[in-house]
């Protein structure tokens, strides 16, 4: 019966968002249209103290990443609530460009973190096809269209177009990270070459406030009584039925290749 009477004081409640997963638009990926219900729903139910950002991304899209951050920041300070990035197995690229979207960020002793870059992987399948006698027939109107075609041979000034459309987002991802982390960041280190740091090696840098998990953290911030609401995806008509799994073959293939990058 307490419950219900609005004049006797609650413990304090922690909205807990879990971002799980390569980062990518469609169906598959943590993507703006796919989390963007739960985010707004975590900072607007049952009056929340705090935000905690529970993540566990090998990366992906440089867009959603965006967009999922922005969206986190937006709603954070409409509300003036304080958000807090805590890191399981791995916030790397685009997934530490979500952490960074919080406040301060805490990691597990062996969380790797980082990967500050841009990344661009294909095949040259111009000879394969050739050895089986394929000819390969592209018409085109405007001389970019068959960019970077994996069944040509490799240009130099498509590499070079590549590089530089891969330093602009680079440079977004630095700002972006420069701008949230501030001084936090150790200007000794070079932290933007793509490289990872595990646990208390990315707190010495600055790429992490503190080691810790949600739970432990939040209580000793809000005291013992403490209550948590999980927010995750919801989970589509055709995934429930397990209808969506041919879908998700080359998605699937794809996010374990970027899990392994770090040796998960």
């Amino acid at each position: 019966m307490i419950r219900f009477l609005p004049f006797m004081n609650r413990p304090p409640l922690v909205s807990v968002i879990r971002l799980n997963g390569m980062i990518a638009a469609g169906r598959r990926g943590l993507n703006d249209a796919g989390t963007s219900t739960m985010i707004e729903r975590a900072f607007s139910r049952g009056k929340p103290k705090a935000v905690a950002v529970v993540i566990n991304s090998p990366g992906g899209s440089p867009s959603q990443s965006s967009l999922i951050a922005s969206r986190i920041r937006r709603l954070a300070e409409e509300k003036d609530i304080p958000v807090t990035a805590f890191v399981e197995d791995l916030a790397a690229s685009g997934g530490y460009w979500l952490a960074c979207a919080a406040d301060d960020i805490i990691v597990d002793e062996n969380s790797i973190v980082g990967s500050i870059g841009v990344i661009s992987a294909s095949f040259g399948l111009q000879d394969f096809i050739s050895r089986f006698g394929v000819e390969r027939r592209v018409h085109t109107a405007g001389e970019s269209k068959s960019f970077l075609d994996p069944f040509q041979p490799e240009k130099e000034d498509d590499v070079a177009r590549l590089k530089a459309l891969q330093e602009q987002i680079h440079q977004n991802f630095i700002a972006h990270v420069r701008s949230r982390r501030g001084t936090r960041l150790d200007g000794t280190v070079p932290l933007f070459t793509g490289d990872i740091w595990v646990g208390r090696q990315a707190v010495d840098v600055g790429l992490a406030d503190g080691v810790g998990h949600v739970v432990q953290v939040m209580k000793e911030r809000y005291g013992k009584k403490t209550r948590f609401s999980v927010h995750g995806p919801k989970r589509g008509l055709l995934s429930r039925l397990g209808l969506a799994a041919a879908d998700g073959i080359s998605t699937g293939l794809e996010e374990r290749a970027l899990w392994a990058r770090y040796g998960l």
